[in-house]
């Protein structure tokens, strides 16, 4: 086990965002977070990057407190993907090597700039290396934030609808790309996502959010035409093909 979010609460002034949200996640796990929008999924990502502090509750990152960590050791051990990013007046490579930020000391190595190398060939951007981001698409800009949280070497991963802006083709490439790291570098890493079907493709664990309250909590079992009723108000029929759960609507 990576992260213990237990009893996690959290208002925006008077309204109730979370309430008693407790879940854990192990190191190599892909969970995706559901649930229709409004319902508190990117404000439960921020209260694990400590970007929003929670009312109440605790959040252990290797069973470290994170109200008991600095910034800086946050960053070696949690990469976030927002949910909107800019471009900038920076190349890809040079954005991408910010990732390498919370571990230089004195100067960027040998070994920061292999790996941004290495994740140039992983995500398919080596073409791109020279270019600015502000002159990117959103989805090129989008794989790009993508690489530069991964080569942080997190220990926890947080992607807030990391398929935004990209077309099939890419949405399958980033997915499977975010499960093999996960993997092979024994990562967790936590998604934000609204279609079921990616997140049924390529999740190990399924945490359902509505009204702020965890739901469901489990495999693909939790992912069933009774809990999608109740959670998204949407009657669906839940089909196998080639062995993959697919979620299909019924109006």
């Amino acid at each position: 086990m990576i992260l213990s979010v237990d009893g996690v609460e959290f208002s925006y002034k008077s309204r109730k965002i979370l309430e008693n949200v407790k879940f854990k996640v192990n190191r190599g796990e892909v969970v995706s977070i559901l649930g229709p929008n409004g319902c508190g999924k990117s404000t439960l990502l921020k209260c694990i990057n400590k970007i929003l502090k929670p009312k109440r509750g605790v959040i252990l990152i290797d069973n470290y407190n994170l109200n008991e960590l600095s910034n800086l050791e946050i960053a070696k051990k949690i990469g976030y993907v927002p949910q909107k990013s800019d471009g900038s007046y920076m190349t890809v490579f040079d954005t991408i090597l910010l990732g390498r930020k919370p571990h230089i000391k004195w100067e960027v190595s040998k070994q920061d700039i292999n790996l941004v190398n290495e994740i140039l060939e992983i995500m398919d951007l080596k073409d791109y290396a020279l270019r600015y981001t502000n002159e990117l698409s959103g989805g090129e800009l989008q794989k790009v934030i993508i690489a530069r949280a991964i080569v942080q070497e997190p220990e926890v991963l947080l992607l807030d609808e990391p398929t935004n802006n990209l077309d099939l083709k890419n949405q399958l490439e980033i997915l499977r790309v975010i499960r093999n790291i996960s993997k092979s570098k024994n990562i967790a890493s936590i998604i934000v996502i609204h279609d079921l079907n990616l997140a049924l493709r390529y999740s190990d664990k399924f945490i359902m959010l509505k009204d702020g309250k965890i739901f469901a909590e489990g495999g693909k079992e939790v992912i069933n035409p009774k809990n999608i009723e109740a959670v998204y108000g949407v009657s669906v029929d839940v089909k196998y093909y080639n062995g993959i759960p697919v979620v299909i609507p019924l109006y």
